[in-house]
């Protein structure tokens, strides 16, 4: 069963929450990206909780901009430094009652939520045990290559127009159209796409699309234009890109817009580094291959037992 709550944070965020598995647990984390919703992890949550399959406390938050979660005006709210701030008082809650407080034993992240899990990984590490990305780009392979790659300028070019002013409105706009294009223009397929599954999907965009959207608006790490430089105007240290956590990246390699050169040179950044490349799936891997993909996460994890 899952559970939905609402948490609020220390400082003064609240997070809208789902769940499933006894507290006390070992924690999994999972964080979802745009324009999805927690919801998503929903079959990861029942899974994991299962004791067959670990007995894990499994905890997956709507981040801040997104379905019930508190969603602040102003698109500096969203810069990188304040969603890491979500997730570790986060963790501290969700850890409270178990063995090991404020440190989880996987985080897995896809997408955004993958953005701000490897940051955390990188500036955090105290806070899990292993990490676990779904095509979501390391920053610091992103930089290079919105940077230097016009393959990839051109796939990510669509992040130009989400930073748009009136980016909520267009989406919005015919049954969310332009928002339905945007699932289907990053993979060759979207048979996944279930008339449930879309109910839920509207569901949580009539809440409100703008949170998420500040996403793209608070981050230098676009395309250049004529009028920004976009990732160029950046620089990144590389000390505050090394994850010094033991990784797992499934990359579904026919996504569109999140283009296979982003795996190349990773290892410099995460030593401890096991890459899964899956062919035939899209940047939507989880709706796709989700019986592959939740074993490839259930067969990285640490032991219950051991986790912390």
């Amino acid at each position: 069963m899952i559970e939905t709550f609402s948490l609020p944070l220390p400082h003064g965020i609240t997070l809208s929450v789902r769940a499933a598995g006894q507290t006390g647990r070992p924690v999994l984390l999972f964080l979802h990206g745009f324009p999805e919703a927690a919801f998503v992890w929903d079959e990861a949550l029942v899974r994991f909780a299962k004791p067959e399959h670990g007995g894990w406390r499994c905890i997956a938050p709507n981040l801040r901009g997104y379905e019930r979660s508190s969603a602040p005006a102003t698109a500096e709210a969203y810069r990188a430094r304040h969603l890491m701030q979500d997730i570790a008082a986060l963790i501290d809650a969700v850890t409270a009652a178990g063995p090991t407080p404020g440190r989880v034993a996987a985080v897995v992240a896809h997408d955004w939520g993958g953005a701000v899990a490897w940051n955390l990984a990188a500036l955090q590490p105290q806070r899990l045990q292993r990490l676990i990305i779904l095509n979501s780009p390391h920053p610091g392979a992103f930089w290079r290559d919105l940077r230097h790659s016009p393959a990839q300028q051109a796939a990510s070019a669509y992040m130009n127009f989400l930073a748009r002013p009136d980016a909520a409105q267009r989406l919005s706009a015919n049954g969310y159209a332009r928002l339905w294009a945007f699932f289907r223009g990053m993979s060759d397929t979207s048979a996944w796409l279930t008339p449930a599954l879309q109910a839920q999907y509207e569901a949580v965009w009539a809440m409100g699309l703008q949170g998420g959207l500040n996403y793209y608006v608070a981050s230098p790490l676009r395309p250049p234009t004529a009028d920004d430089p976009g990732a160029a105007g950046v620089e990144l240290p590389d000390e505050l890109l090394r994850v010094r956590v033991p990784t797992r990246v499934v990359w579904g390699l026919q996504d569109q817009a999140l283009l296979p050169g982003l795996l190349d040179g990773l290892s410099d950044w995460v030593p401890d580094l096991h890459i899964e490349r899956l062919p035939q799936a899209s940047h939507w891997l989880l709706h796709e291959q989700p019986a592959q993909v939740l074993a490839l996460i259930g067969g990285f994890l640490p032991s219950p037992e051991g986790a912390g």
